[in-house]
């Protein structure tokens, strides 16, 4: 992060941070915002969501953290933001809000803080299975999902495919988020604790054959 902060300052370029799974961090020495990096405020804007920290993905409640002393060309950028937001935004619903103050109170945290702890277990049943198979793969810390790299050589629909029909286990093949994700595919924490680890059964039965 330090490097793209020093580029962006040296630059003139703005980076847009998606900090979605900052609750799921759990290292001590990885930032849970681009703003703990010496240099980010006047080059950076932070986006972030309780999508992932509190199951808000189809309620959608989100915030935007824009430093007041990010400028270009002349421009302040924060002036900018909050012009366009009380024109086009009069926010989001009243109970979202109540809601999403909910989230915050001591019982709203001590509560997500079981949630992700519940995912956080999934993940490491599906880490500890891949490793088992001995499947690279990556994420799982820090991250409520995980990124394997198709066995046998193959491609990530036709894994998809492999999975659905054998064993009635579905993810997400990795060219589904373009190009680059071919030969990958991604797993999720996000589900019910005994149906991971049958999940995780059946396809150690199947790539064991």
């Amino acid at each position: 992060l330090k490097a793209w902060v020093d580029y962006a300052n040296e630059n003139d370029a703005v980076i847009f941070y998606d900090a979605a799974y900052e609750a799921f961090i759990t290292q001590d020495d990885v930032p849970r915002s681009i703003f703990a990096i010496e240099g980010a405020r006047t080059c950076a804007i932070e986006m972030c969501s309780l999508s992932k920290t509190a199951g808000f993905t189809g309620t959608r409640c989100g915030y935007t953290v824009i430093p007041k002393e990010l400028e270009r060309d002349g421009k302040n950028i924060y002036q900018l933001w909050y012009r366009r937001e009380a024109t086009k935004f009069n926010g989001v619903s009243y109970p979202v809000q109540c809601a999403a103050a909910a989230v915050f109170s001591e019982l709203g945290l001590h509560q997500i803080k079981e949630n992700l702890s519940y995912y956080q277990e999934n993940a490491r049943v599906i880490a500890q299975t891949l490793d088992e198979l001995r499947i690279p793969y990556t994420g799982g810390i820090n991250s409520p999902y995980i990124w394997l790299q198709c066995p046998n050589g193959m491609g990530s629909w036709e894994f998809f495919d492999c999975l659905l029909h054998e064993i009635e286990v579905v993810g997400t093949p990795g060219e589904g988020f373009g190009k680059n994700g071919a030969g990958w595919f991604r797993l999720t924490s996000f589900g019910d604790k005994d149906k991971t680890i049958e999940a995780m059964e059946r396809l150690k039965q199947m790539l064991k054959k």
